[in-house]
């Protein structure tokens, strides 16, 4: 847990560094897309390797549809609700 938090604390640090490098945070954008689907692959790789998963994907998927959905439109609902908190701007009258 130390490692985990040691490499966050490090991440942040350099990421305060090069907050103002355009050209640096466009390459770290696209590669950390990249880690994400790499990671994704060796999820799915994973998940075909389990064969409890692969039997019993029929009833897993029905649940799994259940709780994307819900997942997915509480996602949105939150989202909404602290866009409307902390970001949309007020309307001011000006006279």
């Amino acid at each position: 847990m130390i490692i985990v938090l040691s490499i966050m604390v490090a991440g942040i640090i350099i990421g305060a560094m090069l907050n103002d490098k355009k050209k640096i945070i466009s390459i770290i954008d696209k590669l950390t897309n990249w880690a994400i689907y790499a990671l994704l692959f060796l999820l799915g790789i994973s998940v075909g390797l389990n064969k409890t998963i692969i039997n019993n994907l029929d009833n897993i998927g029905v649940n799994a549809l259940i709780i994307t959905v819900g997942a997915v439109f509480g996602s949105i609902i939150m989202a909404l609700i602290t866009f409307k908190l902390f970001f949309k701007k007020q309307k001011t009258n000006k006279l």
